[in-house]
């Protein structure tokens, strides 16, 4: 380092540490073209450790590369900070009903790990938000931000987010970054950046190959320099001769430069037609949905393999797939489907061009008002094959079912909120997606005909039970009746393909019907949230294909069915907050199982927790050597109640196979014995148990140790022989005085983040 500044290397050290550490938010493309430079630059203004503030606008046209540049930025800071957040899509997501409430939430949520759904209006999240942050040091992306509004309610002012703390916003619009302590414009590639992108796409390298150079040249000068361009028009060429590239550089040359979005449709010209379809099925229904719950809907709308088809739009650079991370941190929900703003306008303009005049033509309309419009005046046609409307905020809810009669061949249908009025027999008989929040029936019609569905998707509705009598739907894959409440029973379902039953939260479900044993494909079962529900059927050890098993918070459940543990795909039981002994001493059959979720209610004083009835109870549920969970991976005890008194009890040296063990919010002083004699445990989680007072002994397979708010803790003990990555987070554990063993940890890269700012941390210095 320059003139032997050692604060400075210190400093560059960390920053090296962290950008080789695994886990990051985004993926993005190992080699980026044209931003380094920018987004170094960023990340050196955003990383100077200063109390104040920090805000940085990025803003640039359209496929200009503005969220990339964040997603990057993001990688490599969000460990620094006591929470992170990106909000995606801003604009698009602020347009849906309680759009901006919903990313008020999202924010405290990522951040705070916790629920933050007790307010309803947009006034009251940002109550909620200047409360609740104002004191923590974060890092919050706000990306896509078109209008003054959706800033003032998520980031009204910077006094809402603590010391340290750093935003960073991404937009088309440079006034809206007036505010901003620096703002960076995105220009357009330069020759010879463009050619590297667009050969990385054309011929997966950083150069044309050697007599393909003058037509590159050319396809690349059609591109303008725009990122997005360059890829499309890449992946539209990789592995075509000569000729196809001579005429599709033609097609290009005739479009003006300033028209970006016609020359994007060659690429989707040159998709077959599933493929068109399938394009066209998620530019209007399904950006940002969940992947799997897409490749159901196009499963059944098209022939091929739905996957194939997701891996080919994306090859093709027409849509990505983006990780979607749960804000509790223990799982992700999957990835959901994206698409650039330019592409899926560029699709939904495909399909305005069917009947530039008359909706009710089209093969889709997602329009509100036109959408309202058609079923109101009864304009419905054989065209129409999806529809999507969203009424709940609407005061105006009532259509009558006789809209849909000429639509004969609707598969697609959105309709949340909405109240129907006469026969359901007027519906297509073709339909394979129905989306319907806030379905107000109690029944749904017994003579609806339902035999093409693929998803059905009523979440908060007002059913009583779904429909009477039994049903058989070979076609099923997902059903979704999530928090509704008036639910008392699950239906009597008959289906060799549903995979994924969803009834969290139905707090007045008391039956799962014994029908259960008739989904011989299900794989997902969630009852979450479900407390009035006492038993589980005895049939359901006959759905052999059950992986997840989810009962959180079914606090009434009495025991697990007895032939339960015979189950051999069973794999992963969550059953957070359920402290019934009986129940508890069941889940030793569970043979089979990887992960297991015990948790208590951290909401709930520590004389309710799960562990309360002191050690006798623990030891009798508890297997002492845990011989019958031999298996388990992953095991999460937080906020258990767990004394020394109970921990000293058992040896955890039994469980051979465990990589993740999560502890968070326990009472003992000292870790449960046996944790050292782990040697495939990975990540060790002990957050906020106050009365830790040491972390000897920890195993060398360990690559991450989180630690914070142990406000007791004094010493901690890196473990001898780590793997070549190490990292421990103890924020917010103010009584730290020791690290040992910190000597032995030269040949590994490791990192440990102490981060207090109400206490000083010179005593720890000088013991290291």
């Amino acid at each position: 380092m320059a003139n032997g500044h050692e604060a400075k290397f210190i400093k560059e050290i960390i920053k090296d540490v962290l950008n080789k550490l695994d886990s990051k938010y985004f993926y993005v493309p190992e080699h980026l073209v044209g931003m380094d430079r920018l987004s170094r630059n960023i990340f050196d203004f955003v990383s100077t450790a200063t109390d104040d503030v920090r805000i940085v606008g990025i803003h640039g046209m359209p496929g200009i590369g503005k969220t990339t540049i964040a997603e990057v930025v993001f990688n490599q800071l969000f460990y620094g900070f006591e929470g992170s957040c990106f909000l995606s899509n801003i604009n698009e997501t602020s347009k849906q009903v309680n759009g901006l409430v919903d990313l008020q939430k999202q924010l405290l949520h990522n951040i705070l790990k916790q629920d933050a759904s007790n307010f309803d209006c947009v006034d009251g999240g940002k109550v909620r938000i200047k409360e609740r942050l104002c004191r923590k040091r974060v890092l919050v992306v706000a990306d896509d931000v078109a209008h003054q509004e959706q800033l003032n309610a998520l980031m009204g002012d910077r006094r809402w987010f603590g010391p340290g703390s750093r935003v960073i916003i991404t937009t088309r619009d440079s006034d809206l970054l007036r505010d901003a302590d620096k703002t960076c414009q995105i220009e357009e590639l330069k020759l010879d950046e463009s050619l590297q992108l667009f050969s990385r796409h054309a011929f997966k390298d950083t150069k044309p190959a050697e007599d393909y150079i003058e037509l590159s040249k050319k396809a690349v000068g059609y591109c303008g320099g725009l990122p997005l361009a360059l890829k499309v028009i890449g992946a539209l060429l990789y592995g075509k001769e000569k000729d196809r590239w001579e005429s599709e550089i033609d097609d290009l040359s005739r479009i003006p430069n300033q028209d970006i979005q016609r020359k994007l449709l060659i690429s989707y010209d040159a998709l077959d037609g599933e493929l068109q379809r399938a394009f066209l099925d998620i530019a209007c229904f399904f950006v940002g949905i969940e992947k799997e719950y897409v490749a159901q809907v196009l499963g059944a709308r098209c022939r091929r393999n739905p996957e194939v088809v997701l891996e080919t739009l994306r090859e093709r650079s027409l849509i990505q797939f983006h990780e979607c991370i749960i804000e509790d941190e223990r799982q992700l929900s999957g990835r959901t489907v994206a698409m650039h703003d330019l592409l899926r306008d560029m699709g939904r303009e495909v399909v305005c061009k069917e009947s530039p005049l008359h909706p009710e033509a089209r093969t889709r309309i997602w329009n509100k008002d036109d959408a309202w419009n058609v079923l109101e005046q009864h304009k419905g046609t054989d065209k129409v094959e999806g529809l999507a409307l969203d009424v709940r905020a609407s005061e105006t809810k009532s259509l009558s079912a006789g809209s849909f009669a000429e639509m004969k061949c609707l598969n697609l249908l959105k309709i949340n909120g909405a109240h129907l009025t006469g026969s359901f027999k007027l519906l297509s008989k073709e339909l394979m997606w129905i989306c319907w929040h806030e379905f107000p029936l109690k029944y749904f019609p017994s003579y609806f005909t339902l035999d093409n569905l693929a998803v059905l998707d009523m979440p908060y509705s007002n059913l009583k039970e779904l429909w009477k009598g039994k049903k058989i739907l070979d076609k099923l894959k997902i059903l979704n009746l999530s928090h509704s409440q008036h639910l008392i029973k699950t239906p009597d379902l008959h289906s060799s393909s549903l995979e994924k039953l969803i009834l969290e939260g139905c707090s007045s479900l008391v039956e799962v019907h014994q029908s259960i044993e008739n989904l011989t494909s299900l794989v997902f079962l969630n009852l979450k949230g479900c407390w009035s529900l006492k038993t589980l059927p005895e049939s359901i050890d006959n759905v052999k294909s059950l992986e997840t098993l989810n009962i959180s918070g079914c606090s009434q459940v009495e025991k697990l069915p007895e032939r339960m543990g015979d189950m051999e795909f069973l794999t992963e039981l969550l059953a957070d907050g359920i402290e019934n002994e009986q129940f508890l001493s069941s889940i030793g059959q569970l043979k089979h199982c990887r992960r297991l979720s015990l948790c208590g209610d951290s909401s709930t004083p520590p004389s309710s927790s799960l562990i309360s009835t002191g050690v006798l109870n623990w030891k009798r549920w508890l297997p002492a050597s845990f011989i019958e969970w031999i298996s388990v991976k992953h095991l999460e005890l937080s906020n258990s109640g767990l004394s020394d008194r109970a921990t000293n009890c058992v040896d955890f040296s039994g469980l051979s196979a465990l990589e993740k063990l999560t502890l968070d919010g326990n009472k003992f002083s000292s870790l449960p014995s046996g944790i050292g004699f782990l040697s495939e445990l990975r990540e060790l989680s002990v957050k906020g148990c106050k009365y830790l007072v040491s972390i000897p002994d920890l195993p060398s397979s360990l690559k991450s140790v989180f630690a914070c708010d142990c406000k007791s803790l004094k010493r901690v003990r890196i473990p001898s022989e780590p793997k070549k990555r190490l990292f421990i987070k103890l924020d917010e554990s103010h009584s730290l005085e020791e690290f040992q063993g910190i000597e032995d940890l030269s040949n590994c890269f490791w990192y440990i983040r102490v981060d207090d700012r109400r206490h000083s941390t010179s005593k720890l210095l000088e013991r290291c």
